[in-house]
C-alpha cells in the first residue's frame, strides 16, 4: 500500500471526529490500462471533499456527483468504471482501462484507530472488507504481502512495504530518510558516533546506535531491504557492507567518487566476500543527475533504489564521464 494511502486514512479518521459523513473507494480490480494501481484509495466526505484518488481525476469528480446528488450508499458494494470505450473516454481512462471500485460508508472509527495504531508501530497490517455487510476485520501480514478480491472480499495492505537502512546520520542521511518515508519506505538509521544522533529529529525513523555489521545483522535483511552507507568514514561503511553484500537485500549502495569506490571495491576483496558479492555494490550511488546539492544527491539515490526496486535496469554513469564533473565532486568526501 502506497504510503499515502495510509494518510487518506489519517484524514478520514479527522472527518469522522468533525462528525462528517463520509465513503472509503478502493480500487479493487483493474482491466487494460489503469491510472492508479489495486489497492488505491479515495475518502469523499458529505460536502464534496476528497483525500486521495482512484483514478486522474475524473471518475473522483463523478463520484463527488453522486455524493452531491443524494446518492450515499450505507452499505459496501461494487462500482465499475470504464465498461464501454465511451465511458473509459469520458472518465479520462486509459485505452482499455477499466476500474472496479469498492464503496464503503465509514459506520465505526473503531477498526480505523486500531489500523493507525498498528501502522505508526511500523507494522504490516491486512484490511479485509465484506461485501454487504461491511464487516472489517484486521490481521498482520507479511512484507510481499498484495491485495486481493475474491468477488465477496477484499483485503488491502497497509503499512510500509519495505525497509531502507542508512548507514550515516549525517544532513544527507536526514534528507533521504525524509525522503523515502512517503515511498513506503521504513526508515532505519544506524550511526555509533553520540555526536551524531543527539540532536537528530527526524520523525518516525528507527535510530540505532550499535556498530554497523552488529545493526545490519540484527536487521536481517531481505529481499525488500534497501541498505546505503553515507558516512565517508571507511571504518564504518565498509563494516555495514562487509555484511549488506553477502545478504538478499535487493539494493546494497555507498557514497563515494569512481576513485573511492574503486579503493573501496579493492579492500572488500581482502575479506570473505566473492566477486559477484563485490559487483552487487551500487557505487557511486546513485543515478547521474548532475547532482550537487544534498537534496539533489537525496533525490538521485532513492531514483536509483525505486528503479531497482521496480526492476528498471540502471545506468550508473553517462558515457562522457570524469572525475571533474559535478557528479563526481558530489561523491568526494
Amino acid at each position: 500500500m502506497d504510503a499515502l494511502d495510509l494518510a487518506v486514512l489519517q484524514r478520514a479518521r479527522c472527518w469522522h471526529e468533525d462528525g462528517h459523513a463520509l465513503w472509503l473507494v478502493s480500487v479493487v480490480e483493474t482491466w487494460g490500462s489503469a491510472p492508479r494501481p489495486v489497492g488505491s484509495l479515495l475518502a469523499v466526505r458529505d460536502d464534496g471533499a476528497v483525500a486521495g484518488s482512484v483514478s486522474g481525476g475524473c471518475v473522483e469528480d463523478d463520484l463527488v456527483r453522486r455524493v452531491s446528488q443524494g446518492e450515499r450508499p450505507s452499505a459496501a458494494g461494487l462500482v465499475c468504471y470504464g465498461v464501454s470505450k465511451e465511458e473509459a473516454s469520458r472518465f479520462g481512462l486509459p485505452c482499455g482501462g477499466t476500474l472496479r471500485l469498492l464503496v464503503e460508508p465509514l459506520l465505526a472509527s473503531t477498526w480505523l484507530e486500531d489500523l493507525l495504531q498498528r501502522a505508526s508501530r511500523h507494522e504490516l497490517v491486512a484490511r479485509t472488507v465484506e461485501l454487504g455487510t461491511g464487516t472489517v476485520t484486521l490481521a498482520a501480514t507479511q512484507r510481499g504481502a498484495r491485495p486481493t478480491f475474491d468477488g465477496e472480499r477484499f483485503t488491502s495492505i497497509f503499512g510500509p512495504q519495505w525497509r531502507l537502512l542508512l548507514i550515516g546520520a549525517g544532513q544527507l542521511s536526514r534528507i533521504v530518510a525524509q525522503m523515502a518515508q512517503p515511498l513506503g519506505f521504513s526508515v532505519h538509521v544506524c550511526d555509533p558516533r553520540s555526536e551524531y544522533h543527539v540532536d537528530w529529529d527526524v520523525a518516525h525513523v528507527h535510530f540505532e546506535v550499535g556498530m554497523p555489521d552488529d545493526v545490519v545483522l540484527a536487521m536481517e535483511p531481505d529481499a525488500h531491504t534497501a541498505i546505503v552507507a553515507l558516512t565517508h568514514d571507511p571504518k564504518l561503511d565498509d563494516m555495514a557492507l562487509l555484511e549488506a553484500l553477502k545478504s538478499p537485500a535487493f539494493y546494497v549502495g555507498a557514497l563515494g567518487s569512481r576513485r573511492n569506490t574503486h579503493k573501496r571495491r579493492e579492500r572488500l576483496a581482502l575479506f570473505d566476500l566473492a566477486d559477484e558479492e563485490i559487483q552487487r555494490l551500487h557505487g557511486p550511488v546513485g543515478l547521474y543527475l548532475g547532482s550537487r546539492t544534498p537534496a539533489e544527491i537525496a533525490i538521485s539515490i532513492l531514483a536509483e533504489i525505486v528503479a531497482v526496486k521496480n526492476g528498471i535496469p540502471v545506468v550508473q554513469v553517462p558515457p562522457a564521464w570524469s572525475e571533474e564533473t559535478p557528479e563526481a565532486a558530489r561523491h568526494a568526501p
